[in-house]
């Protein structure tokens, strides 16, 4: 919520813009005599007045004359290139109905909103009280999305045949294919951006973020990554220090193998325990990923029903910027818009996307074993001729591999991305599940084949252990690079003078000088490390127990760094209101379920497990046999505890039946 601090922030914001320049509502309870910048609209420097007034008119109609209901400012030059936009009271709580957004009601309970009911909201006559930042930037961007041309017309000032608009086609689309809007982003409020810099992260503690604020300027898109990476990093602690304990204080207790030259066969050290220290590290990773992933979830929930997200729904809302299809009334709403039959996209989804997404992972394959396979003829070569120049042929391909990996990973990022394109999702969050999961599926596939094909194939431990020290160790020194030291330098001495040169010129505006900033990425590549992290640690941490250590240090780092980022690299993101981590969620509980086979047969190849055994007399198909015993009774000790810890608490479980009971009333009422 706003302080008064940052009222002041937006009068400082807008004293560079004339408010009578702002378009005028007719409704009286929406006058206002200050009005906030919310998102700037950025025009190509060639767009003619014609096009821009004619923009402002849309953006300022009424939603039954095919506008946005918004607010709209021309910016200091009536013929620039640039439009502020902000929104109304009465567009606003419309549009927090529509989302389903939960905010206090006058007996402080959180309640799903209702414009009817309006008046019984706390602080529903103050937009910077009743909606955080992102809320209101978000509410002007979906109204601005869902902008539709009524008929077939010609965009006034384009004259070329991309200027023709056709009945029902989105507005904002067109015009940014037709190369009149350049760009639609949210407007920093730099006073709040400060002030949330200085309780994130320049404090000195390593402890807690500042979530609601984060919540607040961000949304909870940003707030739930943030929110996530601080529960991971500090759940890292116990086994890391299992890790610890493991490695430095038993002996052998870290499976530490030597190899045999004259036997070829690999032996743990006499001295270890009488537990080996693969069975202690793989069933606490086991236990450990249930346990993290379903305390998880009761957090998530807490901060889903703190941040008014528990009810949204989006799929009431209209669709997506890039949905089509054909015209007809929505059996759910009522609304006229594109309808698109879901057994047409899961015939797409099922006859073309996935084997396409097949076709990358069998290509995964074949370069792996063109790896293996070019790595035995370069080795062979090598002890033939022994020359400085066959030596260096030696590198020739992992260098290979890795070329052919990323070219791999580019087209198939292209790709994936036309294919949910393709397949036509509705909603918004529904489009990013499936694009996420394509990605996730050859992400997985690319960076653990490898691990896998040495661990279950080669059944090599030492081989296995060397090359995931060496990735682990890589990443992370890679990571503190790209996500640390260039960032700072960046800023702090490539930025500098520019950032100085716009202080010392009274005259720049502030608003228009965040266009040089770039876009934020998003938030895909921040998961994606995550997720590997934890792949690292819940499939193979038995074989090298440092893991949770190293990812621990860097995950200390990694929070500040990514706070850092966020605040002073890049543009504002626009964030959607969100109850959870979506799709990303569900990616680590399978790699927990994962993760127990994946321990279960790194422990049979243990050789501890395996001399024990053959010491008993059990033969190979015993041993099999007992594995999948031990596999499936792990197995079912986790179902158990996922099902013994409730997925959100009774509390949060009561107030969302509560919501949905008071949402059904107030239905009920507004029939009546």
């Amino acid at each position: 919520m706003m302080s008064l601090g940052d009222n002041g922030s937006v009068q400082t914001q807008t004293k560079v813009l004339s408010q009578d320049s702002w378009t005028q509502v007719s409704c009286p309870c929406c006058v206002s005599k200050q009005v906030e910048p919310l998102v700037l609209i950025q025009l190509s420097n060639n767009v003619q007045p014609v096009t821009k007034r004619w923009l402002i008119s849309l953006i300022e109609a009424s939603k039954r004359h095919g506008g946005a209901a918004l607010l709209a400012h021309p910016g200091e030059d009536e013929c620039g290139d640039v439009i502020m936009v902000s929104a109304p009271r009465c567009t606003f709580l419309k549009a927090t109905e529509d989302l389903g957004l939960c905010k206090k009601y006058h007996n402080e309970d959180m309640v799903a909103f209702s414009y009817h009911d309006r008046d019984n909201f706390s602080n529903v006559d103050d937009m910077q009280e009743f909606l955080t930042l992102a809320e209101r930037q978000y509410i002007v961007k979906n109204e601005l999305d869902s902008l539709q041309a009524q008929k077939k017309q010609r965009i006034p000032g384009v004259l070329e045949a991309p200027g023709v608009l056709e009945a029902w086609e989105n507005i904002c689309q067109k015009l940014v294919r037709a190369g009149v809007i350049k760009d639609i982003f949210p407007l920093h409020n730099q006073q709040r951006l400060n002030d949330l810099g200085r309780s994130w992260y320049y404090k000195k503690q390593i402890w807690g973020q500042p979530l609601d604020a984060i919540q607040s300027y961000f949304g909870s898109t940003v707030a739930f990554y943030f929110s996530f990476l601080d529960f991971y990093t500090w759940a890292l602690v116990p086994p890391a220090f299992l890790g610890l304990v493991l490695t430095f204080l038993l002996p052998g207790g870290g499976g530490v193998v030597k190899e045999q030259a004259v036997e070829g066969v690999m032996e743990e050290d006499d001295d270890g325990p009488s537990v080996s220290g693969h069975m202690v590290q793989a069933v606490f990773s086991m236990l450990w990923s249930t346990l993290f992933i379903e305390l998880w979830k009761r957090r998530s929930s807490s901060l889903s029903h703190r941040w008014g997200t528990l009810n949204l729904a989006e799929r009431f809302a209209g669709p997506r910027p890039g949905f089509h299809g054909t015209l007809g009334l929505n059996p759910e709403t009522g609304r006229l818009e594109p309808l698109f039959p879901e057994w047409q996209r899961q015939l797409r989804v099922g006859l073309v996307s996935l084997p396409l997404v097949g076709l990358f992972l069998g290509l995964v394959v074949l370069g792996m074993t063109g790896f293996y396979h070019g790595e035995a003829l370069v080795q062979g070569f090598h002890q033939d001729s022994g020359s400085l120049f066959s030596g260096t042929l030696l590198y020739l391909p992992s260098m290979a591999h890795i070329v052919y990996t990323n070219m791999l990973g580019n087209v198939y990022h292209s790709v994936a991305m036309q294919l949910t394109e393709w397949e036509n999702h509705r909603e918004e969050s529904s489009f990013q599940n499936h694009h996420t999961t394509k990605v996730l599926l050859f992400t997985f596939f690319n960076n653990f084949a490898v691990l896998f094909h040495i661990a279950f194939y080669k059944q090599d431990l030492p081989l296995l252990r060397k090359r995931l020290a060496s990735m682990l160790i890589g990443n992370q020194l890679m990571n503190q690079c790209t996500e640390v030291v260039v960032p700072f330098i960046v800023d702090r001495y490539l930025s500098a003078p520019h950032k100085k040169e716009q202080e010392d010129d009274l005259e720049v505006d502030k608003l228009r000088a965040q266009r040089s900033l770039p876009p934020f990425p998003g938030l895909f590549a921040e998961y994606i490390e995550l997720l590997l992290q934890f792949g690292y640690l819940s499939l193979f941490s038995c074989v090298y127990p440092l893991t949770a250590v190293l990812l621990l240090l860097n995950n200390i780092t990694e929070i500040r760094g990514d706070a850092y980022k966020i605040c002073k690299l890049f543009r504002k993101p626009f964030s959607a209101p969100v109850s959870n981590m979506g799709v990303w969620q569900t990616a680590f509980e399978v790699l927990g379920f994962v993760s127990v086979m994946s321990n279960c047969w790194l422990l049979l190849l243990s050789p501890r497990v395996q001399e024990f055994c053959l010491e008993g007399g059990i033969s190979g198909k015993n041993i099999i046999l007992v594995a999948i015993l031990v596999e499936h009774v792990l197995i079912l000790v986790k179902m158990i505890l996922a099902f013994m810890i409730p997925d959100e608490p009774d509390w949060v479980r009561i107030k969302r039946e509560q919501i949905e009971f008071n949402s059904m009333q107030a239905l009920g009422q507004q029939k009546l």
